[in-house]
């Protein structure tokens, strides 16, 4: 998430990423904690470990969500303000989600014996959401009740293979990850295998801290499907990044400052996350984002109702607010990230003609065609990848 001209200019994919880029003496915290494994007994059914929803009866909405990632609260006119005011349900809304891996540890003892976690909506990015889905931690929605976002979800965030129907997620916001590079210092670089590859860009390359991110890129230039992969194919992208941090043609691994060193020229190509890119353009606009050849990843932070959640309905009602497009267009101008809803676009050039006509914020057809997520991951497959992650990263 970004911070429009409404906002305050605020990164949320930097924010929670530390202060300051990690170097190859780190490794993620993912890797370093491994906090999902090993919970004994975690499979629950949500068909038996609800609660009685007394939306009707107690007009009261729990949420946690990521830092800075919604439009003043409390300022009159906000989304939030208007929400209450229109279906007198009182937004209890909390900003306690710095990291998937996090709040996984956070909430995990509690969902995995079937106890409530105090909340009524929380909202993770794709992995986790599989994940948690996946172990039967999070209710089904009743889409009768969210005709608005049964209607107007991008078709390219439909469907995903670890919740097909969309039964128990719905995206918050999306984003692409893809390159950037300063057109001031150097030409267009059109493939993460230039990236890393061409000899100019030798040792003023950054990638990310984020396993998932990165991997994909090399999977997929390995000829490599990254939501759909086998062992063989998962060593040989490794390997393969290995092979190019030991030659020098990495300078680091970045987790929040990434364009600062770009714009300093520093580095001069990295991979990027599109929302971090489209509001530093606004200072620098020699810093470009391209759609690598390989494609790019899409991700989103999704909403879900976790098990003995006490207010399902109105918190599908809130889903439905915020897919009507004016919501949705009044939303995507403060964050400045992929806008999941159909029809905000046109919503949005009432507010921001510029912002409205930003592919980074609402990318066409043709710049989603060849875009992927990452294929869920077992335990074994996770402690395993992190640790081969970790060993690539930390030198």
């Amino acid at each position: 998430m970004s911070g429009g001209p409404g906002g305050a200019g605020l990164s949320r994919r930097t924010l929670l990423r530390g202060a300051g880029g990690v170097a190859f003496a780190g490794a993620s915290l993912a890797a370093l904690k491994l906090p999902f494994f090993g919970v004994s007994g975690a499979q629950q059914d949500p068909a038996i470990c609800y609660a009685k929803d007394v939306s009707a009866t107690d007009k009261k909405l729990i949420i946690s969500n990521w830092p800075a990632y919604i439009d003043p609260i409390h300022k009159p006119g906000s989304t939030v303000s208007v929400f209450e005011k229109q279906t007198g349900i009182s937004v209890q809304y909390t900003d306690d989600v710095n990291d998937n891996a996090e709040f996984y540890a956070k909430v995990k003892n509690q969902l995995a014996s079937c106890q409530s976690i105090q909340r009524d909506m929380i909202v993770m990015t794709d992995w986790m959401a599989a994940r948690m889905i996946g172990l039967g931690w999070i209710q089904p929605l009743d889409q009768s009740k969210m005709p608005n976002f049964t209607k107007n979800l991008i078709p390219r965030l439909r469907d995903k293979p670890w919740d097909p129907g969309q039964k128990h997620h719905a995206p918050w916001q999306s984003g692409l990850t893809g390159i950037a590079y300063n057109a001031d210092k150097t030409g267009e670089v059109k493939s993460f295998t230039e990236l890393l590859t061409r000899s100019d860009l030798k040792g003023k390359v950054t990638l990310l801290t984020e396993m998932r991110d990165t991997m994909g890129f090399m999977l997929r230039t390995v000829n490599a499907d990254p939501e759909n992969f086998t062992q063989n194919q998962w060593e040989n992208a490794i390997n393969a990044l290995h092979g190019y941090v030991s030659d020098g043609n990495v300078r680091s691994f970045n987790g929040n400052d990434y364009l600062n060193d770009l714009a300093s020229g520093n580095t001069l190509a990295c991979e990027a996350w599109s929302g971090d890119v489209v509001i530093a353009q606004q200072d620098n606009p020699n810093l470009k984002f391209v759609v690598p050849e390989e494609g790019m990843s899409l991700w989103a932070d999704n909403m879900l109702i976790p098990n003995l959640a006490t207010h399902q309905s109105n918190a599908e009602e809130w889903i439905n607010y915020y897919y009507d497009p004016k919501v949705a267009a009044q939303l995507a101008d403060w964050n400045w990230y992929i806008c999941p809803v159909l029809g905000a676009q046109e919503e949005m050039l009432k507010l921001d003609k510029a912002a409205a006509k930003s592919q980074l914020i609402f990318p066409t057809d043709k710049m989603l065609e060849n875009t992927w997520g990452f294929m869920a991951l077992n335990d074994q497959q996770e402690i395993q990848y992190e640790r081969d992650w970790a060993d690539v990263t930390s030198g």
